[in-house]
């Protein structure tokens, strides 16, 4: 689904994404973990489009996603505040997204009250506008309005981070069932090493902008990254490692 080759990004003489090769399969559950300044997010912008590569390419689909628009219709994501549109009520967003999507206000309703407990009566129907929300609350929108889009893939980018630890575990079993029960392509980028081995099948680790591990989750990675971050290790990294595993590979 999602391929990137030779993908590099640099910002004042400083190398922020170095991604030779990385294939990620349709249906995957992917988790995105590093310390702050490794480059995830801006990997992330690089993959949505919203940030233009120095060179190299990511397509989607077999298409680049650099000027194109198809993959938009299939591609929902949420990386921060910034995505929505903060003076618009809960509801008015929601509706929007709806429409984008042929979804008139009786359907965008409908899917809705499946998200009743996600939104634990914190959203809807409060009279107040998404910039007065916390952000936590903002993040229950975001991630709402991405999956009101039923989409083939699903990117977020630390989702856990400003949500109670109840709505943690909301979300984390609505990513386990997008993916499982949907086929919903999942990457989901995050601090939080237990969230992420728990809902990702799949574990990349970047360090200063390269993917320098490719991991099977199994009942031993969140021991191998405890370790990895605990002992304060910053590998010595002189060359990028190209990461072409299918999901066939990894069982």
């Amino acid at each position: 689904m999602i391929e990137v080759k030779n993908l590099k990004k640099v910002y004042n003489g400083v190398t922020v994404v170095n991604v030779p090769s990385l294939h990620i399969s349709k249906g995957e559950s992917i988790g995105l973990v590093g310390n702050n300044g490794a480059g995830k997010t801006t990997l992330f912008r690089m993959i949505l489009d919203l940030i233009r590569a120095d060179s190299g390419e990511v397509l989607s689909n077999g298409v680049p996603v650099a000027g194109g628009e198809a993959w938009k219709n299939y591609t929902a994501s949420y990386l921060d505040e910034g995505f929505l549109i903060d003076y618009l009520t809960p509801e008015e967003y929601l509706y929007f997204i709806g429409g984008l999507h042929q979804q008139n206000k009786a359907q965008v309703d409908e899917y809705l009250t499946g998200l009743t407990d996600f939104f634990n009566g914190e959203i809807l129907k409060k009279g107040k506008y998404i910039r007065d929300l916390s952000k936590g609350n903002q993040c229950k929108v975001g991630v709402g309005a991405c999956l009101l889009q039923k989409p083939e893939l699903l990117m977020l980018d630390e989702p856990f981070a400003n949500i109670d630890p109840s709505t943690q575990f909301r979300l984390k079993n609505i990513l386990k069932d997008q993916n499982k029960n949907h086929g919903v392509t999942t990457i989901v980028s995050s601090h939080d090493l237990n969230h992420v081995t728990d809902v990702c099948e799949r574990i990349l680790l970047m360090e200063k902008g390269v993917i320098i591990k490719d991991i099977a989750t199994s009942s031993s990675t969140l021991a191998e990254l405890e370790e990895y971050f605990g002992v304060g290790q910053t590998a010595q990294i002189t060359q990028p490692v190209d990461v072409v595993i299918d999901k066939e590979e990894n069982h």
